[in-house]
């Protein structure tokens, strides 16, 4: 019994030893410094992005529709501990029925999206749902994935990054997420908006009305980068079921009409 005891002590010591010879070499400075550099990149390419979006789009700066926009999503990051501030919202005047992320928080929503949706909580779905993209650092994911770091490193250095910058932002605007982040985007959107005490059920209302729609042409970006749109819709029915929830308008049924019409006449 003594020797087996002593046997085990040796063995444990040994790994001991091991993981920590194995652990001192490895080059946790040069790690953070890589760690460092891919925030860097990631601040720089989504400024870059904006500002092309900036050259190219008309964007809205109409400080009514701001504010209104902004009374729906404060609630959101209130509820979930989310710093506002930290968010950067943009409205850009575009027919089509699109809302993406961006590298460094950008969050971008077409007026096509702000239009489509018959209803205040489902344009607050959508948004939640960009959010958790950005909140879950899934936008770098997608574009370590897609693009890869060394690409993303020259775009943000620079130079024949130009070209590379377009790119990246028509992968993000125009291209999916896989399924396991989209889906962890929605249920993420589903539990922001349940704990703001606002009903998620219009948001699965707008995927079917997008599962209608995704026969016709190209003009529904936010459909054809998020397929699938009746099946989304029913496991976030699903996910309700037997759930409690309040519906709690953020701003008015009047103001909500009114925003609409602004952005119409903008």
């Amino acid at each position: 019994m003594l020797n087996k005891t002593i046997i085990q002590g040796l063995i444990i010591l040994a790994l001991f030893f091991g993981l920590f010879f194995g652990l001192s070499k490895v080059d946790f400075v040069g790690l953070m410094q890589i760690e460092k550099n891919t925030t860097s990149a990631e601040n720089k390419i989504g400024d870059l992005i904006w500002d092309n979006i900036q050259e190219t789009e008309d964007i809205i700066t109409n400080d009514s529709i701001v504010k209104t926009l902004d009374s729906l999503i404060v609630p959101i990051c209130k509820a979930n501990k989310i710093e506002r501030d930290s968010l950067k919202i943009h409205i850009v005047k575009n027919d089509e029925v699109n809302a993406f992320a961006l590298p460094n928080k950008h969050l971008v929503i077409y007026t096509g999206l702000l239009l489509d949706c018959k209803k205040q909580e489902a344009v607050q779905g959508v948004i939640g749902h960009e959010i958790a993209h950005i909140e879950n650092n899934h936008v770098m994911k997608k574009l370590s994935k897609e693009v890869g770091l060394t690409v993303l490193l020259t775009a943000a250095s620079g130079g024949k990054g130009g070209e590379i910058i377009k790119e990246i932002f028509k992968t993000l605007s125009s291209s999916a997420y896989d399924r396991t982040l989209e889906k962890e985007a929605d249920m993420e959107s589903v539990n922001y908006l349940l704990k703001a005490n606002i009903n998620p059920e219009p948001m699965a209302d707008f995927m079917f009305q997008l599962a209608q729609q995704e026969a016709l042409p190209n003009a529904f970006s936010w459909i054809s980068t998020h397929p699938e749109s009746e099946e989304r819709a029913k496991y976030i029915l699903d996910y309700l079921k037997g759930k409690k929830y309040q519906n709690k308008q953020s701003i008015s049924e009047t103001n909500w009409v009114l925003f609409q019409e602004k952005i119409k006449n903008n």
